[in-house]
């Protein structure tokens, strides 16, 4: 199993930084520019570190604490990189009272990676998100673009090393 690891080194390049700044430029001086700017540093980036946090700022003349607020609230929002198997367990409270922290845990476990963070190799991120609408199958969690729901602790294992299996082989 891959390791975990709790921090990333940013690791942006100098034609991400260029497009965030002409982003910047056509947004700087406009009345509610910070959240358009932050949602096209995420597509950019795929998320939003302190380094990209800091440029928004300076960008768009705000105080770093205003970007960092915005990006801590908003779910749309991530301050962590994701792994190209980006694992999310719903903890809203359906989700939750059905067992979600158990399935967290549990998944955790099985990639040595607990929520927050990705592993060495970037493979898999696992993070537990805010309630995503889906009450009715609780518990909830998604696999990239995948919902899955009502799953118990026994069927998540397979579910997980499929998405394992085809990553290696260079579907995922």
């Amino acid at each position: 199993m891959p390791n975990k690891k709790t921090s990333v080194p940013f690791t942006g390049t100098a034609e991400q930084e260029a497009k965030l700044k002409a982003v910047i430029e056509a947004q700087k001086g406009q009345v509610g520019a910070t959240m358009p700017v932050m949602q096209a540093a995420q597509e950019i980036y795929g998320y939003l570190p302190e380094e990209v946090q800091i440029m928004i700022a300076e960008g768009l003349d705000i105080p770093l604490t205003e970007v960092y607020g915005i990006a801590s609230f908003y779910s749309q929002f991530t301050m962590n990189p994701k792994g190209k198997i980006n694992i999310a367990v719903c903890m809203g409270t359906a989700c939750y009272v059905r067992g979600a922290g158990d399935i967290l845990d549990d998944i955790s476990q099985k990639v040595c990676c607990k929520s927050g963070e990705i592993t060495d190799d970037g493979k898999i991120s696992v993070e537990a998100t805010r309630c995503i609408g889906a009450c009715g199958l609780a518990p909830v969690l998604t696999i990239n673009d995948d919902v899955y729901g009502k799953l118990n602790r026994g069927e998540i294992e397979p579910v997980i090393d499929r998405y394992i299996e085809e990553e290696a082989k260079g579907k995922a």
